[in-house]
């Protein structure tokens, strides 16, 4: 899940784009929103407190998915400064994950510090390809073989955790960045059963993993840019995040969520 929640992460590239799932995993076409707090489990010398609030949508349209995503984070340092962090990222992908188009701005104290759009394309699953810039400038960035779009990635990561798989890595381009595909790593943690006392009815049947997720810069080595932890329900739904920036962690709850209508019917 950009900031990206980087809504992305992603997979053993081209064996798992290849390898035929048990069973179809389905996502679901929801809204949802989250509430934003600095992580008390996490050091954050610098920071006093982060508070916010994070809002995604993704929506099945038959052939491609839309996702929208919206994030918006108070800041306040131990100093007494203070700034406020927003994006607004948006993306439509193909289904059979060969193309994506894509636009982000960023924002600090309303005023706009990135600004990304185009369009990528593959040539299959897990292939070869290209991203062809719009914004900040118009260039085109090669795209490593292996690479997945982020709804593409969420499927293979379900499957593999639905296989029992523990760990996945791959690059993977989402649109947010203009330094190409981000080479990650994504950790996955054993099944959790339904539970009855999850706060949404529409998740209390529904299995779910913790993942971690940690991006790397194209080719580099050593320490992550950025890692995002996140239980999956089995059906694509997140509700519980955290978010470390490095300098500092924000932890993110579900507060609220709604299915919406999706799919060729």
């Amino acid at each position: 899940m950009p900031v990206r929640f980087r809504p992305a992460a992603v997979v053993a590239v081209c064996l798992l784009a290849a390898a035929p799932a048990a069973q179809a995993v389905e996502l679901t076409s929801h809204r949802a929103a989250y509430r934003l707090v600095l992580d008390p489990a996490r050091p954050n010398q610098d920071v006093e407190s982060a508070n916010g609030a994070m809002l995604y949508e993704v929506v099945d349209r038959c052939g491609a998915w839309t996702v929208q995503q919206r994030f918006t984070l108070q800041v306040v340092g131990r100093s007494g400064q203070a700034y406020e962090m927003s994006s607004d990222y948006v993306t439509w992908e193909a289904r059979e994950g060969t193309r994506l188009r894509f636009r982000l701005r960023q924002a600090t104290d309303g005023t706009v510090t990135k600004t990304i759009a185009g369009e990528a394309t593959l040539d299959g699953p897990g292939g070869t390809g290209s991203a062809r810039l719009t914004a900040p400038e118009q260039r085109e960035i090669a795209l490593p073989r292996g690479t997945l779009f982020p709804m593409i990635h969420t499927l293979r990561l379900l499957e593999a955790a639905r296989r029992g798989d523990r760990v996945l890595a791959a690059p993977v381009f989402d649109g947010t960045s203009e330094d190409g595909a981000q080479d990650t790593n994504t950790v996955i943690a054993g099944r959790l059963p339904a539970d009855p006392a999850v706060g949404f009815a529409a998740l209390r049947d529904v299995a779910s993993w913790r993942v971690r997720i940690a991006f790397f810069a194209p080719g580099g080595t050593g320490q992550p840019e950025y890692e995002v932890g996140i239980r999956y329900f089995e059906n694509g739904v997140a509700d519980e995040l955290k978010m470390d920036f490095i300098e500092f962690a924000v932890a993110g709850y579900l507060a609220e969520f709604e299915r919406l209508p999706g799919g060729c019917n």
